[in-house]
């Protein structure tokens, strides 16, 4: 579950047709629900995906400071099983978002609905669990071009600051990255590592990095190998990368976790949003 840097962009909270400034291409956007929430508004909007050729969905929280000035935008990515409500519904982010004037986007996590055979049998591949990946295979390879519908087609073009709440680190090396990118990559190894954190880190050369994780000692997918935190670590300090990495005593996966130190993850963003 990760929090990426994004562009600073105007919105109004009180017209919809402004959500599109944070849209590369012009669409036409359905407003599903809005919800005022701290002075600001908590919106759903469904759109037609180009990328994903499905309709998809994403939350907006649109701080109250949107009304009158450019804000700048955080990007939520969910994790296995979400939908872009998992995280506007549990994780109490809007209170610091609005205190900070943040606009938070939350998209889903995979295109729903594209009648492949085999989306739906299980948990940790396909529908709601799209990686956030291209897939080159068949049947994937169509619709589940996840990494290109968040990076351009949702308009991130920049990044210093990342956080996590308890992220699958080093996918190429666990169950669950392994199944699905063999699903969605092929067998290929070496195409993989274009997206994993860990391999990615080793040879980074861009800008300076400020890295926030924190991570639940009571988590059962630390306890099942799943997550590799120590590898990314690991990776971090050979290269000379700041990364703060936080263990937290008694706490799970689960949102309870992710609610209670949401807030510490705003600011940690803030510092180089607001500067």
């Amino acid at each position: 579950m990760f929090l990426a840097l994004g562009k600073r962009v105007a919105v109004s909270a009180a017209r919809a047709r402004a959500v599109s400034a944070v849209r590369v291409t012009k669409m036409a956007l359905t407003q599903i629900s809005s919800a005022k929430c701290f002075e600001g508004y908590q919106k759903v909007y469904e759109h037609d995906s180009l990328e994903l050729k499905c309709k998809m969905r994403f939350g907006i929280y649109l701080p109250p400071k949107a009304e009158r000035v450019k804000c700048p935008v955080l990007y939520w990515l969910s994790g296995l099983t979400c939908t872009e409500q998992n995280f506007i519904t549990k994780a109490g982010s809007q209170q610091a978002a609005a205190e900070h004037g943040i606009i938070i986007v939350a998209p889903d996590t995979s295109p729903r609905g594209c009648n492949i055979q085999g989306e739906d049998d299980s948990w940790d591949f396909g529908t709601g669990a799209g990686f956030y990946v291209n897939a080159t295979e068949d049947p994937w390879k169509t619709n589940y071009k996840m990494y290109t519908y968040i990076t351009e087609e949702s308009l991130i073009t920049s990044g210093q600051s990342v956080s996590a709440l308890a992220p699958i680190c080093n996918p190429v090396q666990c169950p669950w990255g392994q199944k699905a990118f063999t699903g969605y990559l092929g067998s290929d190894k070496s195409k993989w590592e274009a997206y994993d954190a860990t391999c990615l880190v080793k040879t980074y050369s861009g800008p300076l990095l400020d890295i926030l994780i924190d991570q639940g000692k009571d988590d059962q997918f630390l306890a099942a190998g799943q997550l590799l935190p120590d590898s990314f670590i690991t990776a971090c300090t050979d290269k000379k990368i700041p990364v703060v990495f936080r263990l937290q005593e008694g706490y799970d996966h689960g949102y309870y976790f992710i609610e209670t130190f949401i807030t510490d993850h705003i600011k940690h963003h803030a510092k180089y949003l607001n500067a």
